[in-house]
């Protein structure tokens, strides 16, 4: 009686459907040696005494892209370069109605800046279709690898691919001492094709870009990996001042309009007024040019910027609202006149929670650390937003130094960037 009992129970048992879970598969690894080696062969372009100077459109500009245009063809790319001047490779997938995944940064650098700014991102996003190429990976979606034009002269490529041209004045002069206009026409662009080329909303399935932090949170915390919840929008100013020159010797005190002074002043008061409330919001005044610049004249002229930042768009305005009314209220005093012209304004804008998900999840299965965290910084991400979702990478800044020549991310971080990017693109493809 036992032994029938037995057999029907192993008989109901080999019924049932055996479940066989397929091992875990590792998540795939960039070749880390080689992106590090193009990071440190491209410290030599537009490397000068006071630190990295590729300017937007500029001769080491120019250099840097023709250094990129080649390792897109080492990947197996054929770049093109589109209307606003971006660099643009494609990988074709299994399904080309599908939009495009889109990864990329940008190249140029601010003057006396670093190496790792930038080409990080880029050259990391080459790294992934050449890993994902040699290990016979094969997506679903297109996948494109964008460079794009001018970041540091205000994210201009990217304003420019997704249709924000009413933000972009191409006469303006870039650092090169070049319009717009004329490095758009130099680095192959067609401002003339520009609005043939937008790309509408919709129109890539996700943008994802690598970036160094520029600050110190990831460093002080002992964390390897940040994931962008959202980055600041920022506006940026010129103001003019005018007041009147005269001789230095024999101008009595009380009867200048000495333009430095009601700089000065101003300066002091933008300062105040950012810190007099709580947050996260920032201003800074960080190019003063003085005319006629000289020791023994009273200046009677004074140019300064003012670069503001925060992620509440009604804060931005307010403070900007708050700027022009301190210029009056200085000029009064000082008997000099201000005069406000926005070059630059870029929204805020949040990382889709999808693609932090993602991001998240490629970290944890690469068993690295790593915590949620607004960019202070601006970046052609926030304009990629406008189109499509949208996800950050940040890998550690030693010191939390950028825009100088000293600014410096580890080896190792770099690798740990690059592989979560190449499974987060894995991650999206899968959806």
């Amino acid at each position: 009686m036992r032994r029938r009992r037995f057999i029907g129970h192993a008989a109901s048992l080999a019924a049932i459907p055996l479940v066989v879970r397929p091992p875990r598969r590792a998540p795939l690894q960039v070749n880390g040696a080689r992106l590090n080696s193009w990071l440190s062969r491209f410290d030599a372009v537009g490397r000068t005494a006071g630190g990295i100077n590729r300017v937007g459109y500029s001769e080491a500009d120019l250099a840097g892209r023709a250094f990129a245009l080649e390792l897109f063809r080492e990947a197996g790319l054929a770049p093109r370069i589109d209307a606003a001047g971006n660099i643009i490779g494609r990988m074709e997938g299994r399904d080309r109605s599908l939009p495009p995944i889109i990864i990329g940064s940008h190249i140029d650098s601010v003057t006396d800046g670093g190496n790792f700014d930038g080409p990080l991102g880029s050259f990391a996003s080459l790294e992934v279709v050449r890993s994902l190429r040699e290990q016979a990976v094969e997506l679903h979606h297109p996948l494109e690898v964008a460079v794009w034009s001018n970041e540091e002269g205000g994210v201009i490529g990217s304003k420019l691919a997704v249709g924000d041209n009413a933000a972009v004045d191409l006469d303006s002069v870039a650092r090169s001492g070049r319009t717009i206009r004329e490095g758009i026409g130099i680095v192959g662009g067609n401002v003339a094709r520009l609005d043939d080329e937008v790309r509408p909303k919709g129109s890539a399935a996700c943008y994802l870009e690598l970036h160094i932090e520029q600050g110190g949170l990831l460093e002080q915390a002992g964390l390897q990996v940040g994931v962008v919840q959202g980055i600041i929008g920022l506006r940026w100013f010129e103001v003019t001042i005018e007041g009147f020159s005269n001789h230095a010797g024999t101008t009595p005190m009380d009867q200048r309009q000495d333009a430095m002074l009601a700089a000065a002043r101003f300066i002091v008061a933008v300062n105040e007024a950012v810190r007099s409330e709580p947050g996260r919001q920032v201003a800074t005044v960080g190019r003063v040019i003085a005319e006629p610049n000289t020791r023994n004249v009273i200046p009677g002229r004074v140019t300064l910027t003012i670069d503001l930042r925060d992620l509440d768009p009604a804060k931005l305005t307010r403070f900007s609202a708050a700027f022009e009314r301190i210029g009056r209220e200085v000029g009064v005093a000082t008997r000099t006149t201000f005069a406000f012209r926005q070059v630059t304004s870029s929204a805020p804008a949040l990382a889709d929670t999808s693609v932090m998900d993602w991001i998240d999840a490629s970290a944890v299965t690469l068993g690295l650390s790593r915590q949620r965290m607004p960019s202070g910084a601006g970046h052609d991400a926030q304009e990629l937003a406008l189109i499509a979702p949208m996800g950050m990478i940040f890998v550690p800044s030693v010191g939390g130094i950028s825009h100088s020549p000293r600014e410096f991310t580890h080896a190792v971080d770099v690798v740990n960037g690059a592989n979560v990017l190449l499974n987060a693109v894995l991650a999206v493809d899968r959806g």
